[in-house]
Formats: structure tokens, sequence, C-alpha cells
């Protein structure tokens, strides 16, 4: 149930424009192709956002209750986080996000369509709710024995509230995961999920300079404890 309520907002948005898109095209047939065309491809979009979505709620519910393992493979996290790229760029062609790469090849065990939609909530959290769409920035880089992630922006930040839910590994409730400063998008809760059942952690704060700052690390190598 939490679940569901932390996402009830992201499924709700797409169904609004696509309502709003086949109507606009059913009742104005005076509307010329290219007007036309563009309000179905938007409406192809969101489709297939919503498809993303139900698809990855299965999935995590399934790794929440213990009933699926995750389907990890060797893959370089480079790849995924520039897949992830690809799609917000799709999605928010005039919001640039500056990309980072580490020195090292960060090469580990992953469900990458997991992983791609972690760092896509991430990106699309900052740019629909930090008031900052212009100083984005994703980072990779190697940590010890840790890959990490890492989404900065120059916003209003978070409130401690979020920020200590996070850092102490608890669900986000419905005041928290609603927060009307910051809008959490598909549910930093479905983040930690995805990142836990990896055996990695996740962490969320505010940068002294401003803005917030998203970081989540995942093991180099397999561990036995997930």
């Amino acid at each position: 149930a939490d679940l569901l309520r932390s996402v009830s907002h992201d499924i709700r948005t797409p169904l609004t424009s696509i309502i709003g898109a086949t109507s606009t095209v059913l009742d104005n047939p005076a509307l010329s192709q290219e007007e036309q065309r563009a309000l179905l491809t938007d409406v192809r979009d969101d489709a297939q956002w919503l498809i993303r979505v139900v698809e990855n709620l299965l999935s995590i519910t399934k790794i929440r209750d213990g009933v699926m393992p995750l389907n990890k493979q060797e893959e370089m996290l480079e790849e995924v986080a520039g897949d992830a790229l690809l799609t917000m760029r799709r999605r928010f062609p005039d919001c640039p996000i500056a990309l980072e790469l580490s020195d090292d090849i960060l090469y580990l065990p992953m469900e990458p369509m997991l992983i791609k939609q972690v760092i896509v909530n991430l990106l699309e959290n900052a740019i629909r709710h930090s008031g900052d769409r212009e100083h984005i920035r994703l980072r990779l880089f190697r940590q010890e024995d840790w890959a990490v992630v890492e989404v900065r922006d120059r916003g209003r930040g978070i409130s401690p509230e979020v920020s200590q839910a996070v850092q102490l590994g608890r669900p986000l409730e419905d005041n928290l995961s609603g927060d009307s400063s910051r809008g959490m998008g598909i549910g930093l809760s479905v983040c930690q999920r995805i990142i836990k059942a990896h055996g990695g952690f996740f962490a969320a704060g505010n940068d002294p300079k401003g803005g917030a700052v998203f970081r989540f690390g995942l093991p180099m190598e397999e561990t036995d404890n997930e």
C-alpha cells in the first residue's frame, strides 16, 4: 500500500496527459497533421513511460516479498548511466545534465533495468522539483569497493525529515514522500528498495553551498548478504 501511494502521482500524471491529448485530437477535427502528430507522439511517450513504471513496480514488489531474486549480470555502470541520460534527454530536451565519469571502469553485477530506473528517478526529481534546471550533475566514481552514483543540483534542497529518513534507511511516510517543496517522483522509498536489494547504500542530504545531493553505492563484487 505504501509503495502504491508513493507512485500514484507519477501514474496519474501521464494518464491525465494521454486523456488530454486524445480528447484534443478527437474534439478538434480541424487540427493540422503536424499538430495531430505532435499530440499523438506525446501519447506514445507517456504510454511507454507508464509501461516502464508498471514493469518496475512488479519487479520491485517481488524483490521486497522475496519471491524473485535479482537477475544480475555484469554490466558497465557507465553504459547504464548513459542509457538513463538518453531517456532524460528525450523527455527533457531543454534541460542540460552534466556527466562526470570515473577514471576507473565500473564493471559490476547489477540488475541494469532497475539501476537505470533509480538514476532516472533521481534526475527527474532534480529537474522537476529542485528549482534548478541548469546545474544538474550526474557523477560516477569508485570509492574503495563501491561504485558510486551521485546526482547534484543547486536548487532549494530537501527537508531535514526526508534527509533523515533516507540516512536511517526508513521507508518514507506519505507526508514525506509527498513533500510539496521537493516532490519525490516515483518515490525515494522505491529507490531505497532497489539499492538495498543490491546490497548497496543510499544517502541524501544538502550541499552547504546549496542544492541537494543524492548518492547510492553498489558493491563492485557479489556479496553474500543481499
